[in-house]
Formats: C-alpha cells, sequence, structure tokens
C-alpha cells in the first residue's frame, strides 16, 4: 500500500467515487455532492492497494495560515479495520505540519469518535448534522512544535 496524491482525471475520479460511495450513497445523495467549491485549493491524499486500487481518501484545506481542516475522510468498507484510516489520518497530520499548521480541526461522524480520540482529537464541541441523519462532532488536535 502507498499514499500518494491523485494527479490524473482517472486518479481523481476513482478518489471521488470512493468519497461518494462512503460519505454520500448510503443517504442516497446525488454524484456530485461529494465534491465543493474549494476542491482546487485543498490537499489530497489517497491510499492505494497493492492492487491499485483506491482503498481510502482524505482532504486538507486551511481555514487560516495555522489552522487545517481534514474533511472527507472514507475508507473502503472492506479496507476498513486494518490501519490504512490511521495511516492516512496521520499522513494528512504531516502534511499539514509540513504547510505550518500548528492545529487540525475536523468534524467527526459519531461512529467515528472512537478513532479520532485514540489519535488524540479532542472534542470542541457540536457539529453540523448532514442529511438530517448524521451528526457530527467538532473535534481538535493542537501540534507539539517539538514533535515536528
Amino acid at each position: 500500500m502507498r499514499i500518494t496524491e491523485p494527479s490524473t482525471a482517472d486518479e481523481f475520479a476513482g478518489y471521488y467515487a470512493l468519497r461518494w460511495k462512503i460519505l454520500r450513497a448510503p443517504w442516497k445523495q446525488p454524484r456530485g455532492s461529494e465534491q465543493d467549491d474549494v476542491e482546487d485549493s485543498c490537499q489530497h491524499l489517497m491510499v492505494v492497494n497493492d492492487d491499485d486500487r483506491i482503498v481510502a481518501v482524505g482532504r486538507l484545506q486551511f481555514n487560516n495560515i495555522r489552522e487545517a481542516q481534514i474533511r472527507y475522510m472514507a475508507v473502503a468498507i472492506n479496507a476498513q479495520r486494518r490501519g490504512i484510516g490511521s495511516r492516512l489520518l496521520l499522513a494528512l497530520e504531516q502534511r499539514a505540519r509540513e504547510l505550518g499548521a500548528s492545529r487540525v480541526v475536523l468534524d467527526a461522524r459519531e461512529q467515528a469518535l472512537r478513532f479520532y480520540r485514540k489519535h488524540d482529537y479532542v472534542v470542541h464541541g457540536p457539529g453540523h448534522t448532514l442529511f438530517n441523519a448524521v451528526t457530527h462532532i467538532q473535534m481538535t488536535k493542537t501540534f507539539d512544535h517539538q514533535a515536528r
């Protein structure tokens, strides 16, 4: 497995397809709803398995010069619980550090709270509810600058 950035049209198509399949399709949302108007200004990472299939995706955007936000993290159903999400999260955090972030924020779905807590994120407050069904919790992680 390797972590890489999508760079070709086919790679981006696969990247967005997985994002839609995991994060939007279960709630009967249309294709295209997995993207927003700041995609071009964000960092995109994906995990590709040994068969060149995309098995996890995630996006990093900057809210300001010191605060990065992780969004749209998704791991293929058949690849979950294998440490792939953890590897991707660490890679997104490393990219945030490299680009100058001192803190990362995210909106975690309730079922992902344990995962993010395991990676030292703390609950900051309630988040939004997506599609009148998916409750999110705001979480934050501040980087120790000596750990760079």
